[in-house]
């Protein structure tokens, strides 16, 4: 599993034939190559929520790969109204699970909230929020924890699926710090490696990673802090 992060939420993730962007968010304060690069060859487009900063660049890198759309059924329907095709979304909803072709993509719950910004003062509402598990056939289940606050069900999450890898939410006053991910990581899963997002690209969110690796110390798990745009494999 080769993984990239591009600041925020935003993951490139490359696996098993598939190659999958996560909530791409490529034209931000972090990161300034464009959407085009990250999005070459890409298959999927999965997408946690219906924040600006998520669905990011989703309409344009759609239209232009061709690739699937996995989400929930109100952010599909909207992106279709934005030109990508009926026939390349696969929605789903909290508790469901999709077929991806090579992977599939659990929707668990996320303690957050989901709108889009339409640029006039309004919101669209996009429909719950959710985290998403992947699991594929020769590789490490890897779970996407969306925005989210820590929750106890959580301990659930990880007893169905077991996730090996977890992007991690740490950057506070929208989601969980990174001393409360700790907590989150320590206390109801067993993840071999994770990596902290969400953190540095506004000046409102924690600008480091700190308390969230200082949090994990002992754990046992691995910690990854990769720089914006650096491939790492896992």
């Amino acid at each position: 599993m080769k993984l990239t992060w591009y600041g925020q939420s935003a993951f490139r993730i490359e696996v098993g034939g598939a190659t999958i962007l996560i909530d791409p968010f490529l034209e931000n304060p972090l990161w300034d190559g464009g959407w085009e690069g990250p999005s070459e060859g890409v298959t999927h487009v999965l997408l946690t929520h219906g924040h600006n900063d998520h669905i990011g660049n989703s309409a344009d890198i759609l239209k232009r790969t061709g690739a699937q759309l996995v989400s929930n059924f109100e952010i599909c329907m909207y992106l279709v109204g934005q030109g990508v095709s009926g026939d390349k979304i696969n929605p789903g909803n909290t508790g469901g699970t999709v077929d991806c072709g090579s992977f599939t993509t659990t929707f668990v719950q996320s303690l957050h909230s989901s709108s889009f910004n339409v640029g006039d003062g309004s919101n669209v509402y996009l429909g719950n929020p959710n985290g998403l598990v992947l699991h594929f056939p020769d590789d490490k289940t890897l779970y996407h924890m969306g925005d989210t606050d820590i929750f106890s069900d959580m301990a659930l999450i990880n007893e169905l699926h077991q996730p090996e890898v977890g992007l991690v939410p740490v950057g506070d006053r929208f989601t969980m710090g990174g001393a409360v991910a700790a907590l989150a990581c320590r206390r109801f899963f067993k993840f071999e490696t994770v990596v902290p997002c969400h953190y540095k690209t506004f000046g409102l969110l924690d600008q480091t990673p700190d308390k969230f690796v200082e949090g994990m110390e002992g754990s046992g798990t691995t910690v990854l802090v990769p720089q914006v745009g650096e491939a790492v494999d896992i």
